[in-house]
């Protein structure tokens, strides 16, 4: 990858790693679907914005709406709804650790999806170990007493999404869709989706206070910097490097989470978060393979 790409992906990192520490401070006084509705529906004004002020609005020319409303099914309102709900059981820190597990889901499903991904017995094997390192961060008194449990559930249950987005977002390199029409595509899409289920469940007009500052500023940060710009990001590095290239950003995702976290939110890992983390991280080098190459003797 160039030195721009690998900028991209860094900062796409940080981005992302601040969605946790800011959906935790609007989770103080927003329900989890009143928060997904705020973050892809500021985003995506914003993007349209930015579409109408160049190339032109989304809604002047024919775009596929059955594909942009299919990936913010699978890329925003099922992950953001999860990961926000699980956030109300569980630290940022850990929320952010367990979405770390994508490229895991991504392999088992490419595996059965695709012609060209299969399971290697390299690829097995780190599956195994990532798998033991979920177990060993969930813990055993999480099954036993429901602390938590569910909410890391949730966050599995995101990354499981994003694992089928991923597979399912190669298409829009292949129809030539540009990154910003893209990313404004499937957050218009989002927003459309999730409005009346948010209407109906949260009834966002029965809240006891408005909301403060902080969450508001927290919610603009959500949007436009941790969906709109990431989202521009995130299709940039897909087109220029590829789906492989662009799952190193799961390695840098949790260290901005964990600083956050800790700094401003007083959260604390457990050492069985930390083994698990470090498990996956393990899994997550071997599925890689490139750090492994690096190692291997020059012949």
């Amino acid at each position: 990858m160039t030195t721009r790409v690998w900028a991209w992906l860094l900062s796409l990192a940080v981005l992302w790693g601040c969605t946790y520490f800011f959906a935790k401070v609007a989770l103080g006084e927003l329900a989890p679907l009143s928060v997904v509705f705020g973050r892809v529906a500021i985003a995506a004004l914003a993007l349209n914005l930015v579409l109408a002020a160049t190339v032109g609005s989304l809604f002047q020319r024919n775009v596929p709406w059955r594909t942009f409303f299919a990936m913010g099914l699978l890329n925003n309102l099922v992950p953001f709804g999860l990961i926000f709900w699980g956030q109300t059981q569980i630290a940022s820190a850990l929320a952010a650790i367990l979405n770390a597990t994508t490229p895991l889901f991504t392999l088992i499903v490419a595996h059965f999806l695709t012609q060209d991904e299969r399971i290697t017995p390299v690829k097995l094997a780190a599956l195994v170990i990532g798998i033991s390192g979920v177990a060993v961060l969930m813990g055993p008194a999480a099954l036993a007493s429901g602390d938590g449990f569910w909410g890391q559930i949730a966050c599995l249950g995101a990354a499981l999404s994003y694992a089928f987005a991923g597979i399912y977002g190669r298409r829009f390199k292949a129809m030539g869709i540009a990154p910003l029409d893209a990313a404004a595509g499937q957050l218009t899409a989002s927003t459309m989706l999730i409005l009346p289920i948010m209407l109906i469940v949260d009834r966002p007009w029965l809240l006891p206070s408005f909301p403060s500052i902080a969450v508001w500023a927290s919610l603009a940060s959500l949007a436009l910097l941790s969906t709109a710009l990431a989202y521009v990001l995130y299709f940039r590095i897909l087109a220029a490097a590829g789906a492989t290239n662009l799952l190193l950003v799961t390695f840098l995702i949790p260290p901005t989470a964990i600083l956050l976290g800790t700094v401003f939110l007083g959260e604390h890992l457990l050492s069985r978060h930390v083994t698990g983390m470090a498990l996956i991280g393990f899994s997550l080098v071997a599925i890689d393979g490139r750090l492994l190459r690096f190692l291997q003797p020059a012949k």
